[in-house]
């Protein structure tokens, strides 16, 4: 999954509210150059979601994110969740994750909570929210202390067209999660062409990063 994420480079953060729209939605972003996507459990129509995508466009790889209890873990793998991600490191969730099989990305801030992470067997982490949290300084700042364990970064929060490049650059961070791939007034008209073209843009700065 690791690998999976490395290539994408960038993995959209969805929040949809209506699950009729997760296939055209879905098949956008794919068709923009952007294959792996997280479906935020923040709303009631993220398993639906899920599923549908799962059903509709196999070449999808869907994550499901904001998991925050080990219900929600169940929810997401039942769904047809393939990773899991969360906004904080909770050991109840990662090893309900672990459990089903899930591979999980909980989210840390601090050198504690990655720590907490390692020794739970994760070498993959959400860092957030990434630029209020420090931003890439921050994560180099991390590596000088846990680069030997081989831990990776999946920077979200605050990322944008304009850093994304500064965090693609460093080795250790595998991919960052975009909110700004789905704006909620193209979603909500339903404008695919808009975050195809989005997604496009994003696609190609991963193709050039260091």
């Amino acid at each position: 999954m690791t690998e999976t994420l490395r290539k994408a480079g960038i993995v959209p953060v969805i929040v949809i509210e209506d699950a009729a729209q997760a296939v055209p939605l879905a098949r956008a972003l794919v068709k923009g150059g952007l294959p792996v996507l997280e479906v935020t459990f923040r709303t009631a129509a993220a398993a639906a979601a899920i599923r549908a995508i799962r059903a509709e466009v196999p070449e999808a790889v869907v994550g499901a994110g904001t998991l925050l209890t080990p219900q929600m873990v169940a929810d997401a793998k039942a769904a047809g969740a393939v990773f899991g991600v969360a906004p904080g490191f909770d050991p109840v969730v990662v090893k309900a994750a672990q459990a089903l099989d899930l591979p999980m990305i909980p989210g840390i801030a601090t050198a504690s909570e990655l720590s907490q992470a390692l020794t739970a067997g994760l070498k993959l982490v959400k860092f957030f929210p990434a630029e209020a949290a420090g931003g890439v300084k921050m994560i180099k700042n991390f590596l000088g202390a846990f680069r030997f364990t081989g831990v990776a970064f999946m920077p979200t929060g605050g990322v944008n067209p304009a850093n994304v490049g500064d965090y693609l650059a460093v080795p250790e961070i595998v991919c960052c999660g975009g909110t700004w791939l789905v704006p909620k007034d193209a979603l909500a008209a339903g404008d695919w062409p808009t975050i195809e073209r989005l997604a496009a843009e994003a696609a190609a700065l991963v193709q050039n990063r260091g």
